[in-house]
């Protein structure tokens, strides 16, 4: 009996900090971490990444995010050279090897138009920055915290969904225990399907202040079939 009773007595300390902590507490603190300083709304950085595929393909992508100006820049290396796609206050600027002036052939091809130049935009904004990006307009935090596992490592969960008009998937957000590190992510576009796919993180670049992963891995949630990782140099 004494010894149950000593085996509570270190287990309840345990239990009652995994259910101190409230889920904005639990994204106040990963914000912290990441971004101490509360250098993201003036970032402006160019961030270079390597990407590893399946089929042993490798690219280098170039991503400027100005978050003063609110400007965004995104470059790739192609066979006609360097195309680049420029956003700032949603009027976008296309050029190919360092030319505006390309044809529409290549306009089709690369898919240079402001839409996709957007999808850039929001796409890059929204990993590289979070999760300081979960305290944008539209992010609804559930309330509930999690207390369970990912990629075998015990760790505290977060759920976000978003106003409609923002976004329709579901995301989990995982974070490390005692550092409260994002450690990984997990959207679905229905849950109940388990669509979607998962992203593990690893490594960290510290970048004007912020601390950004430096190594993402893509699988999809239903099979684990590997998709690429994303490396920043």
């Amino acid at each position: 009996m004494k010894k149950i009773c000593l085996l509570l007595l270190m287990i309840l300390p345990l239990y009652l900090l995994a259910q101190s902590f409230t889920a904005s507490q639990l994204l106040e603190k990963t914000i912290q971490y990441h971004d101490p300083n509360d250098n993201w709304d003036t970032f402006n950085s160019t961030l270079k990444f390597g990407q590893e595929t399946p089929d042993d393909s490798n690219a280098f992508r170039w991503a400027h995010i100005n978050n003063t100006e609110g400007s965004f820049a995104f470059w790739q290396e192609k066979e006609e050279g360097k195309i680049k796609h420029f956003i700032k206050d949603n009027v976008c600027e296309h050029t190919v090897a360092g030319k505006a002036d390309f044809s529409e052939e290549t306009a089709k091809k690369y898919k240079l138009n402001c839409k996709r130049t957007q999808l850039w935009r929001d796409y890059y904004t929204y990993l590289y920055g979070l999760p300081m990006k979960l305290k944008d307009s539209g992010t609804l935090l559930s309330d509930a915290v999690l207390d369970t596992t990912f990629m075998d490592k015990s760790c505290w969960a977060i759920s976000i969904t978003y106003d409609e008009e923002v976004g329709k998937d579901k995301w989990y957000f995982y974070l490390d225990k005692s550092t409260f590190a994002l450690i990984g992510y997990r959207f679905f576009h229905d849950e109940s399907k388990n669509d979607g796919e998962y992203i593990v993180l690893k490594e960290e670049a510290i970048v004007q202040g912020v601390r950004i992963p430096k190594v993402r891995s893509w699988y999809y949630n239903l099979d684990d079939k590997f998709l690429g990782t994303d490396i920043l140099e």
